[in-house]
């Protein structure tokens, strides 16, 4: 494993890259897909990341957000080829984040998803932008988010589709999960169509767990912190199946459970 700590161009080449960005200051990364390929990016520390990609070959992309301070990043993203890029965050740390993602989708028939699953004990901000700026393509942002005590939660996620990209397509779902009263979530879905002839959605949903659910749960002789820890796995699990390594994902489910054992059990 390789171990970032100053600017770099991360080359793709067909090889499965498992890369840890650890640095006491900014840092500039441009990512360079060669040939088809999976990135597996562990965050430790920085102040601020800021990604730049231009993506011309199918790519599958997980951050795995391990800061205990807080950071942000910034990144950008441009699909000039008909490529797939699948760009995930796994969110689950006990530290501030702020994230910008941009994703220009710039050429016919290409394709971008972006995901997140993220346990809150802190405040996230996230600020998503996937833009369809050529016809035929296809832009699905999936953001997945368990609120614990003292987690605050905003989202603002934008599907745009400009004038003339017809036959495109641009959907989104975000959902977050708390268990009490008085935890903070803000998701703002919006939809910028310029274009007639496409198909565009969003869903959201904000709320409790059904009390008949964790009754139901209880009653097998849980406590509520045990349900709290299972229902938040599932809910969160599926952003290990980014990454096909089985190695990683085994360590990555691992460490998740164990970060929602540590955070759904204070």
């Amino acid at each position: 494993m390789m171990r970032i700590n100053d600017d770099t161009v991360i080359e793709l080449t067909g090889v499965y890259r498992n890369l840890t960005i650890d640095a006491d200051h900014d840092i500039d990364i441009r990512i360079d897909t060669k040939a088809d390929t999976e990135l597996f990016l562990r965050i430790e520390r920085a102040r601020r990341i800021n990604s730049d990609a231009d993506i011309q070959h199918n790519c599958s992309i997980l951050f795995w957000n391990d800061a205990k301070e807080k950071i942000e990043t910034v990144e950008n993203y441009r699909i000039s080829s008909s490529a797939d890029l699948n760009v995930a965050y796994g969110e689950c740390n006990g530290a501030d984040t702020v994230r910008k993602t941009e994703i220009l989708l710039d050429h016919e028939h290409s394709s971008a998803l972006l995901s997140t699953a993220s346990l809150i004990g802190t405040e996230k901000k996230y600020d998503i932008v996937l833009t369809n700026n050529k016809p035929r393509t296809d832009a699905q942002i999936r953001n997945y988010a368990v609120v614990l005590n003292g987690g605050k939660l905003m989202i603002d996620a934008v599907g745009k589709i400009v004038k003339g990209a017809r036959k495109s397509e641009s959907h989104q779902v975000s959902r977050a999960l708390s268990f009490e009263e008085g935890q903070s979530a803000t998701i703002l879905p919006e939809l910028l169509i310029d274009e007639n002839d496409v198909q565009a959605s969003h869903a959201m949903s904000i709320g409790k767990v059904e009390e008949k659910d964790l009754f139901y749960m209880m009653s097998r002789g849980l406590s509520l912190k045990e349900c709290t820890k299972l229902i938040s796995l599932g809910y969160l699990l599926p952003i290990t199946d980014t990454i096909s390594d089985p190695t990683l994902k085994e360590t990555l489910q691992n460490e998740l459970e164990r970060k929602i054992s540590e955070l759904c059990m204070m």
